[in-house]
């Protein structure tokens, strides 16, 4: 499974083992939805983009957290010449795109570290490719208990000070 990590903002710089528990805490969702195949793209921006991206999208005049954008293949994947017997293309599952000056605000006003807020996020949009959704208070528990359990299986799961 690929998780490509693309940083459009040097600042702030996230440290290694921040990107390595981003791949980590994706890999493990891909995972547990049986995705081992697929691929997703986590983009780290800024507010002008994803303020950019949110009005063209989704008609929201405003910067958010976090987006995401599920590929769904109109036509089927034309077959791709591939070395070796078993190898096959992956799965495009889509793009998650995280604000990091909204994600270092929000940990800051939550009381807990950039990197859990930033894995949430992170968890939050794939948990939306895999076909999660919030519109109902049912679906916002299922999502949100799902969401908990994979940072708690990650060794990122609430404090008691939070």
């Amino acid at each position: 499974m690929a998780v490509i990590i693309n940083q459009e903002i040097t600042e702030p710089k996230l440290s290694k083992e921040t990107l390595d528990a981003l791949v980590s805490i994706a890999q493990r969702v891909l995972k547990a939805y049986g995705r081992e195949e697929a691929e997703v793209g986590i983009t780290l921006t800024d507010e002008e983009t994803i303020h950019q991206l949110n009005r063209e999208w989704r008609g929201v005049d405003a910067p958010t957290d976090v987006l995401s954008f599920a590929l769904a293949e109109e036509e089927p994947l034309v077959p791709m010449e591939l070395n070796g017997d078993n190898d096959s293309p992956p799965e495009l599952l889509g793009d998650v795109v995280i604000c990091l000056p909204i994600a270092l605000r929000q940990a800051a006003e939550y009381g807990h570290s950039s990197t859990r807020e930033i894995l949430y996020l992170a968890v939050h949009g794939l948990l939306h490719l895999l076909g999660y959704d919030h519109q109902t208070t049912e679906e916002q528990r299922q999502m949100r208990r799902a969401e908990e359990q994979f940072l708690v299986e990650a060794g990122w799961g609430r404090t008691d000070e939070e």
